[in-house]
């Protein structure tokens, strides 16, 4: 143990940080994840009582592994009228937090591909392909991260209780399900991996439109952090270094998307200087190794995209071309009507508005009922000159928006060009 004691913010960080892994180990010992998330949650209770004290063990998920499942078998016993473990001395967990001996051969059970298996299977939980695409984030969010109920809830709109059921809902799905325990071969694990990286970009999105700012970070952010969990975990796979390095990228941009009032600011109209350089350099750095692997996939083709963007240091210098060969590849790699909706923006900007429109036009079928088909229909008729058109579009807009600040930004076009209109009667 250290002498020195941990502030409020570092035990904060620390068992934020070894939440994943002590949960999954946990997970593993009962096969139950109600059981497991007690047992953290009593784990960390005694390491905020008993770390102020006698400081931080060597090996923190370690120490909570061993009070996490000494508890819970303790409890169990309990239950099954069996004898209990010998109590803590004084009741303060100390007894616990010093067994180094115990500590020891623990840590050297838990070996790097425990490890990763451990941590695969309990994201690979949290997607179960029974479960609907919210569900799967919340419980995410719930379980691995460790985000109050509450702080779920306001991200998603809904109300606390409303959340707590959903979870609730989620939870008995897969105690339902028959869900592997055991070591996944090498085929499951790409299967897994697939599914997690998924859920993880289905994390980063819910947050990068959520309505408020604060929301925006905080699911931002801890979809970033599992990506970096993951990248631990498969360091050399070029898909997680460039899913991490897509979130980074547009994760950079945050300060200048929105202005003071929270309205949206346009890519081409955002400062520059507020990008947040550090987080740009990562996410360049990770595309430039993904790249070399020459196994190019879905997230590098996006992250690309995304370094393109952050590469050009005014916005008359992005290379439009690029970009739209580069959303052309992602067409063929994952063909999506929203796929070809981005790149509609990149071909207006090289081939001018009516190509660009072209494009969307046949997509009125699949996307007729999506936000951004509309607002960006709308934005090109405008251009066009087709003025009446461009109403009727932007009005469909407004009425789909998902925020305020989606409905606002459009409006604000809608104005221009009926200011424009008036001038020239």
């Amino acid at each position: 143990m250290s002498e020195a004691s941990p502030d409020a913010a570092w035990l904060a960080a620390a068992l934020a940080a070894a939440r994943p892994r002590v949960l999954a180990a946990l997970l593993r010992v009962f096969r139950d994840l109600d059981i497991a998330e007690e047992a953290f949650q009593e784990a960390s209770l005694r390491a905020l009582r008993t770390w102020p004290r006698t400081g931080p063990p060597r090996d923190v998920a370690a120490w909570l592994i061993l009070v996490g499942r000494n508890s819970a078998l303790d409890g169990k016993r309990r239950l099954a009228h069996l004898t209990p473990l010998p109590p803590d001395d004084a009741g303060s967990g100390d007894a616990l937090s010093n067994l180094d001996d115990a500590e020891t051969p623990l840590v050297e059970e838990i070996d790097a591909q425990a490890y990763r298996d451990d941590i695969l299977r309990l994201l690979f939980i949290c997607c179960h392909p029974d479960l609907p695409a919210t569900q799967q984030i919340a419980l995410a969010l719930r379980v691995v991260s460790g985000l109050t109920v509450a702080r779920i809830a306001r991200a998603f709109l809904v109300s606390e209780a409303a959340m707590e059921q959903r979870l609730t809902r989620a939870k008995a799905r897969i105690a339902r399900s028959p869900v592997p325990y055991g070591a996944p071969g090498p085929a499951e694990r790409t299967e897994r991996l697939a599914a997690v990286s998924a859920m993880l970009y289905l994390v980063f999105n819910a947050g990068y439109s959520a309505a408020t700012g604060s929301e925006r970070a905080a699911l931002c952010d801890e979809a970033i952090r599992l990506g970096r969990l993951l990248l631990r975990l498969f360091g050399t796979d070029p898909e997680v270094m460039g899913l991490l390095a897509l979130m980074l990228l547009q994760h950079a941009r945050a300060p200048a998307r929105f202005d003071a009032d929270g309205e949206i600011i346009l890519l081409e109209d955002q400062d520059r200087g507020l990008w947040r350089g550090p987080m740009i350099a990562e996410g360049l750095a990770l595309v430039d190794k993904a790249i070399r692997h020459r196994a190019p996939g879905p997230y590098q083709v996006q992250a690309a995209i995304a370094a393109l963007h952050a590469r050009a240091t005014r916005p008359q210098d992005t290379d439009w071309a690029g970009i739209d060969a580069l959303y052309a590849t992602l067409e063929r790699m994952q063909p999506s009507p929203v796929v070809t909706l981005n790149r509609a923006v990149a071909t207006a900007k090289v081939g001018g508005p009516a190509a660009g429109l072209a494009l969307v036009e046949a997509l009125a079928g699949p996307l007729g009922g999506y936000f951004h088909f509309h607002g960006l229909r709308g934005a090109l008729l405008m251009q066009l000159g087709r003025h009446p058109e461009a109403r009727e579009a932007m009005g469909r807009a407004i009425a789909l928006a998902g925020t305020p600040a989606e409905a606002a930004h459009i409006r604000r076009q809608l104005d221009r060009m009926v200011a424009a209109d008036a001038e020239k009667n």
